[in-house]
């Protein structure tokens, strides 16, 4: 049994904001009261996505008509899983309960050391 560091990508939709960075702090907020006080152990983060353009990363953040989607990025621990895959199942299965009809995608599995 290993240790995994697993990272998952969430699609957060956040209404009624002017401004990205608006919508940045509301997801942030909601996916925290979500995740708290069972789940405290998620670190919630804004994603990047790279310019089409230019390469450079900036949030991932897209605003239309006072609507707005943004890009989380959820970590946690996983301890004693079977092989990767088990453990972005469990990271899934803990995070996707406490934030339900909230699409998740796995992004990175790393083996860690305690």
């Amino acid at each position: 049994m290993s240790n995994y560091y697993v990272t998952l990508e969430a699609a957060w939709l956040v209404r009624d904001v002017k401004t990205a960075d608006d919508a940045i702090g509301v997801a942030i907020s909601e996916a925290g009261k979500r995740l708290n006080p069972k789940l405290d152990f998620v670190e919630v983060n804004v994603g990047t996505t790279p310019c089409p353009a230019c390469e450079e990363s900036f949030g991932s953040v897209f605003l239309a008509a006072n609507t707005a989607i943004v890009g989380l990025v959820l970590e946690m621990k996983v301890f004693d899983a079977e092989s990767d895959e088990h453990a972005a199942r469990i990271a899934k299965s803990v995070i996707g309960r406490a934030l339900r009809d909230v699409p998740l995608n796995v992004i990175d599995v790393k083996p860690f050391e305690q």
